[in-house]
């Protein structure tokens, strides 16, 4: 027997257990226990029809003979119940929003339903959930006991028909987000192999001109240490700044690109650490900044030696405390970040001339990979002037590939590159476009590709050229290291020794030095 209910209070009540969890079966359990107190029932479930699947799911479930809450099952429909249930939804308007009934009866629409949540006989009340006249499901009560439901029972589960309707399509939009999350994950997986795939077997040169570079990609790749790519512009210190991301521990989070040179020194603070909505004219909303963007992921500090002093320090800052202070805010923000830094210039030398903190320095040359210029990796060139051909021929929607004319790889050959990997594609990409006008099947000649004409020579370059001509990858490296000794007069650690010239950690010099037979040390003298 149901008391006098204040149906206000019952409402505000019922509500708040309705809305008590984010998690709808915790909200029907929770509303449960609640419901006892005023209506005689055994079980409360909540449903919804999957056309596509023929079946209703059970969102969540509470009660029944076996006490227990149910979640998201499936259980499938006849051809009777089929259409009562596409009846309902297309007539939901002719019919009482509560629906009473006794167990079994002719509109019971599932044959395992009663037996699913444990009444095969008795009574039952059904709240038809809809929003602006779209049909969500169902909010079934059940008891064992028959005429168990009377009109005041009806009357008060009519007055729960709008937040339980909401809590329905909270959870179905939730289901909905998950479900994109899952799809999202899988991509994501494809898109990491494809990108493995990329960055292992198109890296060109990996078994030939770049072997000691991947050897040491593989050495680093998957422990967390800053790693600082050196080498002149062109080089391909991004391609390798992927190769390491993509191999390591952190491949499934963010790789955020920073150029460094080509942000303005105004901005600077907002785009590395982000900053407070208000924090200076212009910043209508709380923003990120990249570091936060690359938490459990990777920032690449490309051109990192043009930072000006002041981030200098910041980034100094970031990389000891593992924090950053979004600009115009108080509070810290903690952040999970590999540093992979990259530059063109001597850094050894901007530190000694003042111009680069030296303790920043330290703290981003952990690992050193230099990466050589492509004049002195020539042994590359076929396979790179191929891998643009394919390339460039299939950006360009070419239906062919043109091929090489006899002579062009000598005349490739005979050019310094002072532009690197950067100058051969582009210089790829010329020829392929006067093949084009030429016609269909023109051999790429580079006919007119005149070396001494293309750039101004350094002097470093043409030096590097007499050095290191003719001469393997070893060969050149170990020649470069014995000339910076002998310029350091054999003193491999120190401001003025040969480690700091070459921009290496003199224990990196030291391994380097035994693995092609340098001697050093006492035996040297």
């Amino acid at each position: 027997m149901v008391l006098q209910v204040d149906e206000h209070a019952f409402f505000h009540a019922a509500t708040m257990h309705i809305c008590s969890s984010l998690d709808i079966s915790e909200s029907v359990a929770n509303c449960y226990e609640f419901l006892q107190n005023y209506i005689p029932l055994e079980g409360l479930h909540i449903n919804i029809y999957e056309p596509e699947l023929r079946s209703i799911r059970i969102i969540a479930a509470q009660g029944g003979r076996s006490k227990k809450s149910l979640t998201n099952q499936l259980v499938p429909l006849d051809k009777r119940g089929i259409e009562f249930v596409e009846y309902t939804s297309d007539h939901l308007e002719e019919l009482d929003r509560v629906m009473v009934g006794r167990l079994p009866d002719a509109r019971s629409i599932a044959t395992g339903m009663q037996e699913r949540i444990g009444f095969e006989n008795g009574s039952y009340m059904v709240l038809h959930l809809s929003v602006q006249e779209v049909k969500l499901g169902v909010l079934v009560v059940s008891s064992s006991s028959e005429n168990a439901f009377t009109e005041k029972h009806k009357s008060l589960l009519t007055l729960l028909h709008d937040p339980f309707a909401i809590a329905l399509s909270n959870a179905v939009r939730f289901r909905e987000v998950l479900r994109f999350k899952e799809m999202l994950n899988d991509e994501n997986i494809f898109l990491r192999r494809e990108l493995l795939h990329i960055t292992g077997d198109e890296i060109v040169g990996r078994d030939f001109g770049l072997r000691e570079v991947m050897t040491m990609v593989g050495q680093v790749a998957t422990l967390d240490s800053n790693v600082l790519l050196l080498g002149e512009t062109g080089t391909g210190k991004e391609v390798i700044a992927g190769a390491i991301h993509h191999s390591s521990t952190r491949a499934a989070g963010p790789m955020i690109k920073v150029n460094c040179g080509a942000i303005a020194d105004s901005i600077l603070d907002s785009e590395l650490f982000g900053h407070e909505k208000g924090a200076f004219t212009g910043a209508v909303e709380q923003k990120r900044g990249r570091f936060e963007r690359a938490h459990k992921g990777t920032i690449f500090l490309d051109e990192v030696a043009e930072l000006p002093p002041a981030a200098q320090v910041r980034l100094l800052r970031v990389i000891q405390t593992r924090q950053i202070e979004r600009v115009g805010g108080t509070k810290t923000v903690p952040v999970d970040v590999r540093i992979i830094a990259a530059t063109h210039r001597n850094l050894p030398q901007m530190v000694r001339d003042g111009k680069f903190r030296e303790d920043l320095w330290f703290r981003l040359n952990v690992f050193p990979i230099i990466i050589p210029p492509l004049r002195m990796r020539k042994m590359d060139i076929p396979a790179l002037v191929e891998h643009f051909i394919q390339r460039k021929a299939k950006d360009m929607k070419l239906s062919y590939t043109p091929p090489l004319a006899r002579g062009a790889l000598g005349r490739l050959n005979a050019h310094d590159w002072p532009g690197n990997v950067r100058e051969l594609e582009n210089a790829v990409e010329r020829e392929l476009i006067r093949s084009r006008a030429a016609g269909p099947g023109t051999p790429l000649g580079f006919d007119d590709f005149n070396p001494g004409a293309d750039s101004v020579k350094a002097p470093v370059q043409a030096r590097a050229k007499s050095l290191f001509e003719n001469l393997t990858l070893d060969e050149a490296i170990r020649a470069h290291i014995e000339q910076a000794m002998r310029k350091c007069k054999g003193k491999v650690q120190g401001e003025d020794g040969a480690a700091a010239l070459l921009g290496l950690h003199p224990s990196t010099l030291r391994n380097r030095m035994r693995k092609l037979g340098i001697p050093f040390g006492r035996s040297s003298s």
